[in-house]
């Protein structure tokens, strides 16, 4: 292929800089720092170039810092696969082709290459917003490739004609997300690296809960079906951490396959979750978890376990008892476990936890003094306590009297087994922001929480949260309201400006119903929508056939309509101002005959009505003159539209 001047100009160039420049912004906050550098630089040097209309460098050049870049690629990732490798790499190799831009082929490579990256913005983000940028980019990528098909360098002609082009896909596009065959699994299967990991950990450790509440990302969503319990009672149950080594609390392994009960059920509350993928096993389910509708593992410490590790979005129904008595008949060996304490640590809070049992009769009375004592001795909660040492509960009880709800949950269940209680803590999230538009609660990774499950004879394991105990306000309110200076928390969660929290909602239940509609639209869903659409016995042989029939059903559609205008479309301006003239008259009752030409019909009108007989006589001559003689000059076209637009019935 041979390129004009036009192909190779310089606005052709800032258009495929602008087309790598926004498909590759996106990635900034997730590569290295001098990737970023370094693909600025190269698109910098390259718009260079074609401001000064330098030749471009040397291939030997070239080849150099290619070779650099890749080997800065395998010092900062220490691989050559993956997909932060893989990505960097593209957009480093995107930024290199545009400095040997010589041809047709290697713009046209240049935008191929635009749209495949658009794809990998998706392995990070799939927003509405994300999806909404992309879209605009593809926009302006469009935008580039008709002004290299064409040669023109005006930019809103090319936009009009890139945007129709990307309107004229829609209805195929819809067409085939509602019928393609659904696929499980984010983006068909992606390597484990392209699956975010964040949330509750399996461990826990003195700053680790709090670390949480500096993100306001959404953990799950929730609808309940009827009335929804009080925030007091919104405990959602995640990892439970049985294990202690003197600082860190981790899950372990049960030693017991006894099943979980649930005895003198009463209050009954159903519910549905939308889990974002967070790569980890764990369910989240209101506290106690009964039924639940997709596949999972209930562990004898009634922790909901996926059987996969969550790195899709996750929707499902759940059954939840507010009242109950869990394992009263606990095995021994769960029993012993819940009483382990490692040796050596924290001398102080053991000989106060012996202090306690000496002087109670009961194991109930034991929890209620541990915390009145919590609630009487100058405990604060905050989100930066002081740094502990070794015997961390010590200094915590003893010492500074400032933490968060790890800080709690570990010292009471520490207490609690010094006295010779068994106690275990639970990890979850507490509370929930409703959302009045949608009508659904929202957990944050700022909610996340940490209390005690005691287990006392006759009733099984009881929840205690000595939080509660010290800042009462956290489980009524949220956490903003509960901390005396709460400026580490995201601005979205500590500020109390009306405006802004309605604007929060009202982007949340946006994205709700993208996660719920685009998102989420797996198998079940599409087999549920074409149901409702009188479609039966859904196969994937069938999906594959209702597609193509859709396909060629808006192929003929579009050629139909493209054939009609075609046929009706006008030869030119003057042809079209005339025929706006006559629609004109054939509402005033003088239609013109198929075969009349223009002074005929002129003629025919001035015999019934005289009065328009001399401007419709000038007019048809007008028209002739122009329509069939010499090339029209622009005055006399302009002469006969303001002719036109003076004709008065």
């Amino acid at each position: 292929m041979v390129l004009n001047i036009m192909k190779l100009s310089a606005p052709l160039v800032y258009g495929l800089i602008a087309s790598i420049l926004l498909v590759s912004a996106p990635h900034a906050a997730h590569l290295p720092v001098w990737v970023s550098a370094v693909s600025l630089l190269l698109l910098g040097w390259r718009a260079h170039i074609a401001y000064r209309g330098n030749t471009l460098p040397a291939r030997g050049l070239l080849l150099l810092v290619t070779l650099s870049c890749v080997g800065g690629i395998v010092i900062s990732f220490h691989s050559v696969f993956g997909r932060e490798v893989g990505v960097t790499l593209l957009i480093l190799l995107a930024a290199l082709k545009l400095l040997e831009l010589r041809a047709a082929r290697d713009a046209t490579v240049l935008i191929y290459l635009s749209c495949f990256i658009i794809i990998t913005n998706f392995f990070y983000s799939q927003s509405m917003l994300t999806a909404l940028f992309m879209l605009l980019t593809l926009l302006l990528i469009m935008s580039t490739w008709v002004q290299m098909q064409t040669g023109d360098l005006n930019f809103k002609p090319r936009l009009r004609i890139a945007g129709l082009i990307l309107l004229q896909a829609i209805p195929l596009s819809l067409l085939i997300f509602v019928l393609f065959p659904r696929v499980q699994g984010p983006l068909w299967g992606l390597p484990q690296d392209a699956y975010a990991s964040s949330g509750l950990s399996d461990s826990m450790s003195p700053g680790s809960m709090s670390k949480l509440t500096l993100s306001d990302a959404v953990a799950f969503r929730v609808n309940f079906s009827g009335q929804p319990p009080l925030r007091a009672q919104m405990y959602w149950r995640g990892p439970v951490l049985s294990d202690f080594d003197g600082r860190t609390w981790t899950r372990g392994r049960n030693t017991s396959t006894q099943a979980p009960q649930l005895l003198d059920t009463k209050t009954a509350l159903d519910y549905t979750v939308t889990l974002e993928p967070h790569n980890k096993l764990w369910l989240f389910a209101l506290d106690m978890p009964d039924k639940i509708s997709v596949a999972h593992i209930l562990t004898p410490d009634f922790q909901l376990l996926s059987q996969a590790p969550v790195s899709a979005r996750l929707r499902y129904s759940a059954t939840s008892q507010l009242s109950y008595r869990a394992n009263p008949d606990e095995t021994p060996q769960q029993l012993r476990r819940a009483l382990a304490l490692p040796r050596g640590f924290n001398p102080r809070a053991k000989q106060l936890a012996a202090e306690w049992r000496a002087q109670n009769s009961s194991d109930a009375a034991i929890v209620q003094t541990a915390l009145a004592y919590f609630n009487r001795n100058g405990f604060a909660y905050t989100l930066e306590p002081p740094p502990l040492g070794s015997n961390s509960v010590d200094d915590f009880l003893f010492e500074t009297r400032q933490g968060f709800c790890e800080y709690y949950a570990s010292s009471f269940v520490f207490l609690m087994r010094a006295a010779g209680i068994p106690a275990r803590v639970v990890t979850g999230y507490q509370g929930g922001e409703y959302n009045t538009l949608g009508g659904y609660y929202i957990l944050r990774q700022a909610d996340a929480h940490a209390w005690a499950e005691v287990w006392l004879q006759e009733r099984g394991w009881v929840r205690y949260d000595p939080t509660a105990a010290i800042a009462p306000d956290r489980i009524q309110s949220g956490l903003g309201a509960s901390l005396s200076d709460n400026a580490a928390l995201p601005f979205l969660l500590r500020t109390q400006s009306p405006l802004l929290l309605r604007l929060r909602l009202n982007l949340d239940a946006l994205s709700n119903q993208w996660n719920q509609w685009v998102l989420s639209y797996d198998n079940e869903r599409q087999f549920a929508l074409l149901s409702r659409l009188g479609m039966q016995d859904i196969t994937w042989q069938k999906l594959a056939l209702y597609m193509f029939a859709g396909v060629a059903t808006l192929a003929g559609i579009f050629a139909l309509f493209m054939l009609r205008r075609l046929k009706v479309r006008h030869s030119d301006a003057v042809q079209a101002a005339w025929l706006k003239l006559c629609q004109k008259l054939e509402k005033a009752g003088l239609p013109r005959a198929a075969h009349e030409g223009a002074q005929d019909y002129a003629q025919r009108i001035a015999a019934v009505r005289p009065e328009l007989g001399d401007k419709l006589r000038d007019l048809a001559r007008s028209y002739t003159a122009l329509r069939y003689g010499k090339e029209p000059g622009a005055a006399a076209f302009a002469a006969f539209k303001d002719a036109l637009r003076g004709f008065k019935l």
